[in-house]
């Protein structure tokens, strides 16, 4: 019998009355709420845990012990044993994730307003004010005045803002309204215990943190960078039953088995701290489901308005992989200048990988194969416009080709893939081509690198599966011949002749005039 997960749930309380499996991250939340500062800010992206991160604070300052000690089965939690003394505080709990903010401002206002009702109700006192900024002014003195200090927690405080970004004259209007909301914050500090408030981005300071400068942002802290997700350790410890069943339904070794599922949803890093977490959503889902390898962080795919925003910013997909970027960048969020590869780090499908001391830049990359696979898949569907006509058929035919080596049948069906991409998009230059090839491999879970440096150039692209190695060299309106000439001349395979791998070299020439592929030769290479 599976035991309980909580997947997709978010209430603290629940989680924890049924015996279901939850991750203790108490011990961190102690040294947070016991520390220096009391008013934080917290980003993380979407379905990472961070509205029961919200839950959990909140039944913490309500002082309910009794959900931390033991309870349905579950052992009691890390902060039940220390120094903390449960006296229970008023809190105000804003969660802005449900709501169809594209109908207008007076959503938001509602959703603002009905969770105040909702506190004043809990309270027994009186909502009063006509708008949500006096409304959540005049509720903090009255609870301060009824109760003591009051805890503030904000979930997911830029969701309206996120919603609205495609439509300017109502994002401005959002804009408005949160700034007057949040700034209460700041003028009724005195009054407050604890404040804690998450999204998926800081905008900048021109707009909502113009007000809210006196947060302590713990969001690249190395102190709380596994705050939400799993770590490995963790993993080890809490789900020891579904790791032994999920290995023999894969048919897999234990130590292979945990290897595949870090290389599927591991890989996110907030912080100069080296430790990675997986993705809560993700794992706990595939736990679920008959421990299938499954995309289910990733969904329905892409923001429309991240790819434009790639595409506008003629963003090199090429160079995603080891992106040197700065500190500040990662943080900001700025309606009028939006970086893209700011908001790829922000919503999770770029992470941090390194930190280069010298140049005092993080180094960013894909975070595991399901972002690196999903993303390319959409960047395929959204950046070339190529439509799901035979999309599943065409990925079948060519991972059969790859892992039988038929050469000849792979570039064959490729060269008739590009001949469905719109010509109005195609650009005259071999970068393109590149980029389109280099995304189709990706988005089958290949392991492809393209532009890899070597002592002597630059490899095009690589393709690799475990048993072989494609090297392809392209050129533009040249020749096949003269791309293999180059591989041989300047002895890109020499770094891969020791590898045990079938070794490939194929050169292919595109045509400005077809603006297709019209060329290949491939030789296989024999130690």
């Amino acid at each position: 019998m599976k035991r309980k997960l909580p997947i997709g749930e978010q209430d603290f309380a629940s989680i924890r009355q049924k015996g279901a499996v939850y991750v203790d991250k108490t011990e961190l939340i102690y040294k947070l709420i016991t520390g220096s500062g009391s008013q934080f800010f917290f980003s993380r992206p979407r379905r990472f845990g961070k509205s029961l991160l919200c839950s959990t604070f909140a039944a913490l300052f309500e002082g309910r012990r009794e959900l931390f000690q033991e309870i349905a089965g579950m052992p009691a939690l890390a902060i039940d044993k220390l120094d903390w003394d449960w006296k229970p505080y008023p809190v105000i709990r804003i969660d802005l994730n449900a709501g169809d903010y594209l109908q207008g401002q007076e959503r938001l206002e509602t959703a603002l307003s009905t969770s105040l009702e909702n506190t004043a109700r809990k309270y027994k006192i009186e909502l009063r004010g006509q708008y949500p900024s006096t409304q959540f002014t005049n509720i903090i003195v009255d609870l301060h005045e009824k109760y003591g200090p009051v805890a503030v927690i904000i979930d997911e405080y830029d969701k309206p803002l996120l919603a609205t970004l495609d439509e300017p004259k109502l994002h401005r209007l959002m804009v408005s309204s949160l700034k007057s909301f949040y700034s209460v914050l700041k003028s009724q500090d005195g009054n407050l215990k604890f404040v804690f408030i998450t999204g998926v981005s800081k905008f900048s300071h021109i707009s909502i943190f113009s007000d809210l400068n006196h947060l302590t942002d713990i969001s690249l802290s190395e102190s709380y960078n596994d705050l939400c997700g799993f770590t490995q350790k963790e993993i080890n410890a809490n789900f020891a039953p579904e790791i032994r069943e999920a290995a023999k339904k894969n048919k897999l070794p234990k130590a292979q088995y945990l290897q595949e599922l870090k290389d599927f949803y591991n890989g996110y890093r907030f912080s100069q701290n080296k430790i990675t977490v997986h993705n809560p959503y993700g794992l706990l889902n595939h736990f679920f489901d008959d421990y299938k390898f499954a995309p289910y962080w990733f969904g329905r795919g892409t923001p429309t308005f991240l790819i434009n925003l790639i595409r506008s910013q003629k963003i090199d997909v090429l160079h995603l992989e080891n992106y040197y970027f700065n500190a500040s960048d990662l943080q900001k969020f700025d309606i009028n200048n939006m970086d893209a590869v700011t908001v790829l780090y922000q919503t999770g499908y770029l992470t941090i990988v390194d930190f280069d001391d010298d140049r005092k830049q993080y180094i960013l990359d894909y975070p595991n194969r399901e972002i690196k696979s999903c993303f390319s898949e959409s960047l395929v569907e959204e950046y070339f416009e190529t439509g799901e006509n035979h999309r599943s058929d065409f990925m079948n035919y060519i991972i059969r080709c790859i892992f039988d080596c038929e050469i000849d049948k792979m570039m064959e069906r490729l060269k008739s893939f590009l001949k469905e991409i719109p010509n109005t998009i195609i650009e005259d230059r071999e970068k393109y081509f590149q980029t389109v090839l280099h995304l189709i491999f990706r988005m089958f879970g290949f392991n492809c690198r393209s532009e890899t440096a070597l002592s002597d150039g630059r490899v095009d692209t690589l393709l690799e599966t475990k048993k072989t190695l494609y090297l392809f060299e392209f050129k533009y309106d040249k020749s096949a011949k003269e791309a293999l000439t180059q591989i041989d001349t300047k002895e890109y395979l020499l770094a891969w002749k020791y590898s045990g791998k079938e070794l490939y070299k194929i050169g292919v020439n595109f045509s400005g005039k077809e603006r297709n592929i019209t060329e290949w030769q491939w030789v296989k290479v024999t130690a």
